[in-house]
């Protein structure tokens, strides 16, 4: 699926059926979502999407012979089959395809860690033959094949290791409260995130917020309810932390979305 000479713009980019409406367009997205440990996958039709940086690492893959563009870090554009997106780089898909992939991976798990070292053009990695012609099931199969697998690996400092344990599912949380947690400075505390998880510590604890939003949603929680939950003030400010993370608004996923 595609070639396998790495794209250099992310440095720091058989037939399949989708559950989506026939003739979905591609600026929108519907299809079907799994919530997991580590993050998120996605099967359907993907969207176009502005400008935004997740702080997850992500690959993304059209299915069927089709063609996605993206824009990278310096916004321009360029054609790819497959593409892993490292956390926290800005980017944005300018056109969608109808049938793809979509897979979010926390920066902490084996995959992330992985995956973040083979950043670009991921043709070689997405066996576009071998998948299910399910877009949805497509997205299952390669969950269980890319490099590392989606679970989380223990932190090599104790003090980082009892904060990671400690954060999910937690109000917002100051930095010098976790640092108490972790029996560390807040400085040596913050070094660790950047070192061991390659994020600083708020945009740590935002996608831990934003993925337990998301939980919510699934189970049929409203907008508000479900940024209640996540310790953001309303709807409204869960809607502009998605769509800066995701490029999206909350409302325009989640509505065309069946969560399994």
């Amino acid at each position: 699926m595609g070639s396998n000479t790495r794209s250099s713009g992310f440095s720091g980019g058989g037939a399949s059926s989708c559950p989506g409406p026939a003739g979905t367009a591609a600026g929108r997205w519907a299809g079907r979502a799994r919530l997991r440990p580590g993050g998120l996958l996605y099967g359907g039709a993907v969207g176009s999407a502005g400008v935004h940086a997740h702080h997850s690492v992500q690959v993304i893959a059209a299915l069927g012979g089709d063609e996605l563009l993206l824009a990278g870090p310096d916004g321009e554009p360029f054609g790819c089959r497959a593409y892993v997106v490292p956390a926290g780089v800005r980017h944005a898909v300018l056109r969608g395809v109808p049938c793809g992939v979509v897979l979010h991976y926390d920066p902490l798990s084996s995959a992330g860690r992985r995956l973040a070292a083979l950043a670009g053009d991921a043709g070689d990695l997405v066996p576009a033959e071998t998948l299910p012609a399910d877009a949805f099931e497509a997205a299952c199969a390669l969950d269980a094949v890319l490099p590392g697998g989606p679970q989380p690996v223990a932190a090599a400092h104790p003090g980082l290791a009892r904060v990671l344990e400690w954060l999910p599912g937690r109000e917002p949380v100051p930095l010098s409260r976790a640092a108490e947690v972790a029996c560390l400075s807040e400085s040596r505390l913050a070094h660790l995130f950047r070192a061991e998880l390659g994020l600083p510590f708020r945009p740590y604890v935002l996608w831990l917020r934003l993925m337990r939003a998301a939980e919510l949603s699934s189970r049929g929680h409203s907008l508000t309810d479900a940024a209640h939950g996540a310790g953001f003030a309303d709807g409204a400010h869960l809607s502009r932390v998605w769509r800066r993370m995701f490029g999206i608004a909350p409302s325009d996923f989640t509505r065309t979305v069946r969560w399994m």
